[in-house]
Order: structure tokens, then C-alpha cells, then sequence
């Protein structure tokens, strides 16, 4: 989409969200407005109303929507005084603190407001200039949600409507087709289907049971990325799952970040938090002991389940949980190859993310936010042009995420595109301006002086829950040969097969295959439709010929009968999608 394409639809998605309110008003009479924003693919608006919304509402409201458009007003802009717009907007609550908030920059003389009709709201649009460019059949309500005002747990509970909006009815038609499929492979549902994990209240909100299969798969996950880690220059090791008070005092998390910690655990009459990061462990592990020049760089790796407090709300499956796995590291190096340093650690992110079949990449590079931060501008400044002199240098596209740092330095975000275009957050390379100098770490430098290291942050797969719940949506379920939770079942076609089968079963499991053999009662296409509805990669059937010639008969489930085949030809056939299992050396 060109930039004409993408600002003519954003003003259609910002209309429709400014319409959407003028229904609400419409029908409910009483209402408190929130915002009504465009994002990506769409739009919402936050609503303080009489009751609670229902799913039939959404088509009332749509059907409101329609006549309002019908009336094909002019949509009028004027910037209007804050006494002028505190006046218009009295019995607006919401309004009245932006229009405060808005008052207090010296640089703003007056607020935008927008008229459409009778309704009035405040913005800055922009908007297209009338309901006649708007289509009837481009637009659709999705769904209703919860949102605290500012997102902020201590302001009121607003109600939230989803729209939709697109420029052609084939556009919006194949937005619902996607959020069809989606749904269908929604990782909640696969999880259940294909008995992967699972959640429960009994256990509490965001913590995760690892079923037999899916445990397996984070294993070969796991087993895959930490021996790659250590043959590509990383130490492995290990720290707790708790620290004291003090720890994350001087880590600076108990200042920046105690609302996304849990409360403090008294344990001999001293404070202890569970651990959100793993940075201040590895830090001390460096400094047990003095640094040469000639050490560095170290890099420290662990898979490191952390603990961070997540709204009720906002919990979903494995994508946002209160107990999580990431694959941790730290970087510790001089500021001579601290460069080459983050240029290796996104190399290897992205040698790692494709071995999982991942090819879509886009990278944001996230600079210094405007409000907590630490460091002064000449180091943030240099952090970022190298961190975007490394995305070059890995020939990726990447966009500037204006403020989106952490407050201790800045990143990249490396984004994934699903096999519906969807993005997921996965790998983070990040810049530390704040730890070396708070612990005091130190190395001697070639001139015999003590000197503060630098320190880079970075994670690959972000967490592991997160990443297994784009691998099930991204692939339906349906995994790679190499790390499918069963890869072959065997299907005898009648118990005059069994012992060959068993016979086959152990070849294969011996030189580490992960089989399923089915010995039940039930009819052999009863046997292949269960394993089909389980995604095995390959099915063997067994017959009186298989058994005769010592062979078998293959189905695989990308591509279809291979017929017969002896084992040596049948291993020798899947052995590169096994090798993909592999890992390998890559930091020339």
C-alpha cells in the first residue's frame, strides 16, 4: 500500500470510529467518551455507558452506523478556546482531563474538534471530508472488550468496541476470511485439540501445565537452541528463581519496574522478590571474580523462567502469562566490539529463527523514551546508529520505534510475520546503560586501569510460551518433521501384523525416531483418520506385502501415498528434514 493508499484508509478507519460514537450516543443517550483511535486494521472507541454490552448490540450499532452515513454529512473541523471546549464538554469527564492535560503544554493555544451532525468530538483527525466517501459495505463491528481508562488499572473500567474498515467489500471480505482462519488456528484451541498444554484455575491465573507433547516440543526447542548457543561462543548457566530485596534495589527494578513485580517473600526476616529478569544473576556471576581485557567478550545463556504481574484482563493463553521461560543472555564486552557484538547476536537470532522455518522478518529500532530514562544523549545517540548499522549489515527492513526503549538503554525488536501476515514480537537485542555502573563491574583494560564494560541484553525466541504459541498458529498445529511432538505412526491392518510392527516400532525409536504404534481393536482407517486429526507427519501402513518384503508403505502429510519403500530408502528420504534438527557453528 502507497502512503496516498495508507492515509486515505486511515482517514476512513478514524471516521468510522468517530461514527461508531455517534451511533453509541444515539442509542444510548447517556455516554461517557473515552478515545477512538485507528490501529492496525481497524479501529476502536472506549465507552463509559448505561450497561453492559452484549454481542447483539454490535449489529443495532451497524445498523445505526448506516443511517448516519446515509445522511452523507460534511465532517467539519474548527479549533475552538479551552474555556470554549471545557464549556462544550462539561459533562464529559474523560474529555476534560485530555482537554487539562492538553492546556498545560504552553505551545497549544486552543484543542481540535470535529463535527459530524450533531456530534462533536474531540481530535485532531485527520478524517475524510464527508460521510459520501464512506461505504456501506466496507465496515464491520468485531467484538467487545475492557479497558481501563489510560490503561491504567486505578482509573474506571471503560467498555471497548473493535471495528473494521476497509477502502473495497473484497478488502473487508478478506480481512473476515483471515480472522476466520485465524480463529480456527488459534493456539488456545490447538493447545486442547492436540493435548499440548493447559491452564487452570486451580493452579492460578497465567501459569502454564505442559502436557507430555507439548513438553516435548519445548524440549527439542530448548535442546536445539542451548547446544547452538554454546558450539557459537555462549556459557551456559544457571541462577534462582528468587533474589533479595537488595538485589533488585541496586538493579534499579524495585525504582523502574516494581509494578510488574510480585510482592516481597519474607525468609529469615529479610525481603526477597521472585525474579522478573535474570540480568543482576549473571552480573554477579561476573563479578565473582576479576575481568581481563583478554576475557572479554563473555556471554552468559539461560533458559530463565521469570515471574511478572500481568493483569487479570489482559491474560491470554500463552502469549501473556504471569510465569515464563526466556532464553536469556548478556553480553559483556569492551566498547571496541561491542558493535561487532550486536552484530553477531542478530545474526545468530536470525540463524536461529530460521531454523524454525521462520523467514518473515521486519526490525524495529527502538530509541529512548521521553519520560524514564537514563544516560545522556551522545551514548543513546551512538547505541542506536549501531544498532541500525546492524540491521543494515543483516539486510533487513526496520522501522524507527520513536521512544520505545527501555529506560536503560535502546533495541532492537525483531519482528515475525505468521503465515497470515500477522506480526509477533520474538527476538530483543538491547544496550544497558544502567547495570555496569550500578553493580560496579569492571575489567582491567591494556593500560593496567580499571574499566566499566559494556553490557548488551538479548533474548531470541523473547519467551518460550510466547514463541510456542506462534509455532502452533503459524504452522495450524501441523509441525515440522524435526521437532513434531510424534513424528511417525505405525498402523498395523490387522493383528496378523503386529510383530513386524513392534519389530519396526523399536528400529526406529533405537535410533531416536519418537513413534507411535497403535495396537488397538479399531478399523485401519479409523487408525489413520485418528493420527491425521493428531498431524503426525508420517503414517506407515503394515500389510501382508510390507511384512513380505520387509518394507512399508508411507504417507506423509505434505506430500500425500509415497507408496512402498524399504526402511533404508524410507530414512534416507527424511534424513534432511531430520538434519534441520541439527545445530550448527555460524559466527565466521
Amino acid at each position: 500500500m502507497n502512503k496516498i493508499e495508507h492515509e486515505k484508509l486511515y482517514n476512513i478507519r478514524h471516521t468510522m470510529a468517530h461514527v461508531m460514537a455517534y451511533a453509541v450516543k444515539q442509542i444510548f443517550g447517556e455516554v461517557k467518551f473515552g478515545i477512538g483511535p485507528v490501529i492496525e486494521d481497524g479501529f476502536y472507541y472506549d465507552f463509559e455507558l448505561p450497561r453492559s454490552l452484549v454481542p447483539e448490540d454490535l449489529g443495532i450499532i451497524e445498523e445505526k452506523m448506516r443511517d448516519i452515513i446515509n445522511n452523507g454529512y460534511q465532517v467539519l473541523n474548527e479549533s475552538i478556546s479551552f474555556d470554549e471546549a471545557r464549556q462544550m464538554f462539561n459533562d464529559q469527564p474523560y474529555k476534560l482531563e485530555l482537554i487539562n492535560e492538553l492546556a498545560q503544554n504552553p505551545e497549544n493555544s486552543g484543542v481540535s474538534i470535529y463535527r459530524i451532525g450533531e456530534f462533536v468530538d474531540l481530535c485532531k483527525g485527520p478524517h475524510v471530508a464527508s460521510l459520501k466517501e464512506l461505504n456501506l459495505k466496507t465496515f464491520k463491528l468485531m467484538r467487545v472488550s475492557g479497558a481501563y481508562w489510560k490503561g491504567d488499572a486505578e482509573n474506571p473500567m471503560l467498555q471497548r468496541i473493535y471495528g473494521t474498515a476497509w477502502e473495497r467489500p473484497e478488502e473487508l471480505k478478506a480481512y473476515i476470511d483471515k480472522i476466520e482462519e485465524a480463529s480456527k488456528r488459534d493456539h488456545r484451541t490447538l493447545g486442547t485439540q492436540l493435548d499440548l498444554f493447559s491452564s487452570s484455575q486451580d493452579i492460578g491465573q497465567g501459569l502454564v501445565l505442559w502436557h507430555p507433547k507439548g513438553a516435548m516440543i519445548r524440549y527439542l526447542l530448548e535442546k536445539f537452541s542451548q547446544t547452538a548457543h554454546i558450539l557459537n561462543g555462549y556459557d551456559w548457566v544457571y541462577t534462582p528463581h528468587i533474589g533479595r530485596a537488595e538485589l533488585w534495589k541496586t538493579s534499579g527494578h524495585l525504582q523502574f519496574y516494581k509494578e510488574s513485580m510480585y510482592n516481597a517473600i519474607e525468609i529469615d526476616n529479610e525481603e526477597y522478590y521472585l525474579k522478573p529478569m535474570s540480568c543482576p544473576f549473571h552480573i554477579m556471576i561476573y563479578n565473582s571474580s576479576l575481568r581481563s581485557y583478554k576475557d572479554l567478550p563473555i556471554r552468559y545463556a539461560e533458559y530463565a523462567t521469570v515471574y511478572r504481574y500481568e493483569l487479570s484482563g489482559t491474560l491470554q493463553g500463552l502469549t501473556r502469562v504471569r510465569g515464563f521461560t526466556q532464553d536469556d543472555a548478556h553480553i559483556i564486552c569492551t566498547p571496541e566490539q561491542v558493535h561487532s557484538e550486536v552484530v553477531k547476536a542478530l545474526k545468530f537470532s536470525l540463524y536461529i529463527l530460521k531454523s524454525f522455518g521462520l523467514n518473515n522478518f521486519k526490525a524495529y529500532v527502538a530509541t529512548k523514551p521521553k519520560k524514564k530514562s537514563i544516560g545522556d544523549d551522545k551514548d543513546w545517540n551512538a547505541a542506536i546508529e549501531s544498532l541500525k548499522n546492524a540491521v543494515v549489515a543483516a539486510g533487513l527492513e526496520y522501522e524507527i520505534d520513536e521512544g520505545g526503549g527501555a529506560f536503560y538503554g535502546p533495541k532492537i525488536d525483531l519482528k515475525l510475520r505468521d503465515a497470515l501476515g500477522r506480526e509477533w514480537q520474538c527476538s530483543t537485542i538491547q544496550f544497558d546503560f544502567n547495570l555496569p555502573e550500578r553493580f560496579n563491574m569492571k575489567y582491567i583494560g591494556a593500560d593496567g586501569a580499571k574499566h566499566t564494560p559494556m553490557m548488551v541484553h538479548r533474548a531470541l525466541f523473547g519467551s518460550l510460551e510466547r514463541f510456542f504459541a506462534m509455532l502452533i498458529e503459524h504452522y495450524n498445529g501441523d509441525f515440522p518433521l524435526w521437532y513434531a511432538p510424534v513424528q511417525i505412526g505405525i498402523v498395523p491392518i490387522s493383528s496378523n501384523h503386529y510383530e513386524y510392527c513392534k519389530e519396526l516400532s523399536k528400529k526406529l525409536k533405537t535410533i531416536g525416531l519418537r513413534v507411535n504404534l497403535d495396537l488397538s481393536d479399531d478399523k485401519m482407517r479409523a487408525k489413520v483418520r485418528r493420527m491425521e486429526l493428531e498431524k503426525i507427519p508420517i503414517v506407515l501402513i503394515i500389510g501382508d506385502q510390507e511384512v513380505e518384503k520387509e518394507g512399508l508403505s508411507v504417507r506423509s502429510r505434505k506430500e500425500g501415498n509415497l507408496g512402498f519403500m524399504t526402511l533404508n530408502d524410507f530414512l534416507e528420504k527424511i534424513k534432511p528434514e531430520l538434519d534441520m534438527g541439527v545445530p550448527k557453528y555460524i559466527m565466521d
